[in-house]
């Protein structure tokens, strides 16, 4: 179990990553930041996966799950900067 949230948090910290290389730009925080983001959503996009598709992403690692990291992480992204830029505004 533990094990496989240690990989699932790599797993994270990877397409954190790959949605930072999708979406660049300016973020407070660095690679701190944009590792917990991955992280993230990673969780997210497989629970949002699991309840609105019923994909089992658990089943490994594969593209589709990776996909689904990504996706996720990309979703907490725009919502970090979102949240920070209406902060910086204030």
């Amino acid at each position: 179990m533990l094990v496989n949230i240690l990989l699932w948090a790599l797993f994270g910290l990877i397409a954190g990553a790959v949605a930072k290389f999708i979406m660049p730009g300016k973020d407070p925080g660095g690679w701190i930041i944009t590792s917990l983001i991955g992280i993230a959503g990673a969780v997210l996009g497989g629970y949002l996966c699991s309840q609105l598709f019923n994909l089992d992403i658990n089943a490994g690692f594969n593209l589709t799950s990776f996909a689904v990291a990504v996706g996720g992480a990309l979703i907490v992204l725009v919502l970090y900067r979102i949240l920070v830029g209406r902060a910086a505004t204030r």
